[in-house]
């Protein structure tokens, strides 16, 4: 199929893979219990909320990251899971999914080079069905979490993969990307990267592109908008507070040293932030202070 234009080298494309509505709790976490308990005992459901996939269109290659939600997820009913059958609701009609949005935009199946799961929720991987002949990238740590019952048992869906799902285990250098502590180029240039964002889960990835003098953050779910990054304000999900709380620091003071667009997943305004290329705002400068690791310098190779 035709590739898409370039208004620049590298263009981010924002493909919205319908809703979903989670717990208050899950969006913010409330008390210093186990978040899984605030959760499953919160009577308070957030707004719809979108799901949002990216496509990166790049001279090396087409790049996914993640897939999204697919029309299966709408059987969560009749799941055994009681998180999965209680505590979440999707919203997806089928050419809300990725794979009919990309064809929409031009792109075929085989134009798409590589997928990038940030993690291995339900809602990120829903879309792998339309990856039949891409390179899938996933942490390696979050590979292992995430199989057999015990996955199951920490929210993971392994049952749900499709039978060729065959990931490439992602490991990253230990390079330095600001106050990130390791990082992995997926283009040459080394325009577009992925970098370690443990807290959500404990191996949870983000991709950074480089675009048009502004970092574009494809964050995955650090926190599910803007606002609750800035406020330090951690998910009921995480499963360490303190390497959550890390993780939204070292994005701040990340977003403080370059003009940064960060897109959470589930952000209502992550589309339009693009769109207008809106900015972290207000953030000082913190020079070379280091928040997230030791011993890191705070400049990109």
């Amino acid at each position: 199929m035709r590739r898409l234009g370039r208004e620049s080298v590298t263009k981010v494309h924002p493909i919205q893979t319908g809703s979903v509505r989670i717990k208050g709790a899950q969006k913010e976490r409330r008390g210093a219990g186990p978040g899984i308990l605030g959760i499953l005992t919160d009577r308070q459901w957030t707004d719809w909320l979108p799901t949002y996939a990216w496509l990166i269109d790049h001279h090396d290659g087409m790049i996914v990251v993640d897939t999204g939600q697919g029309e299966h997820l709408l059987d969560h009913a009749r799941s055994l899971h009681p998180y999965v059958r209680w505590e979440v609701s999707f919203r997806i009609a089928p050419e809300q999914e990725i794979g009919p949005q990309l064809r929409a935009l031009g792109v075929g199946p085989r134009d798409v080079k590589r997928v990038v799961l940030t993690h291995l929720h339900m809602d990120h991987d829903g879309g792998l069905r339309h990856f039949p002949n891409s390179e899938i990238l996933v942490a390696s740590g979050e590979l292992d979490m995430a199989k057999g019952w015990m996955g199951a048992l920490r929210g993971y869906l392994p049952g749900r993969w499709p039978s060729w799902f065959d990931p490439v285990p992602l490991e990253l250098s230990a390079t330095p990307t600001g106050p990130f502590v390791s990082e992995r180029r997926l283009t040459a240039a080394g325009d577009v990267v992925v970098i370690a964002t443990p807290g959500h889960t404990a191996h949870h990835l983000s991709v950074v592109v480089y675009d048009d003098n502004a970092a574009v953050f494809l964050a995955g779910d650090p926190s599910y908008d803007q606002d609750l990054m800035l406020a330090g304000k951690v998910d009921g999900v995480s499963p360490d507070v303190a390497v959550s709380r890390q993780t939204l620091a070292a994005i701040r003071q990340f977003a403080s040293q370059q003009p940064t667009i960060y897109l959470p997943t589930h952000d209502p305004a992550a589309g339009a932030r693009l769109a207008a290329r809106s900015l972290v705002p207000g953030l000082p400068n913190r020079g070379g202070q280091v928040i997230l690791g030791a011993s890191l310098t705070t400049e990109r190779r």
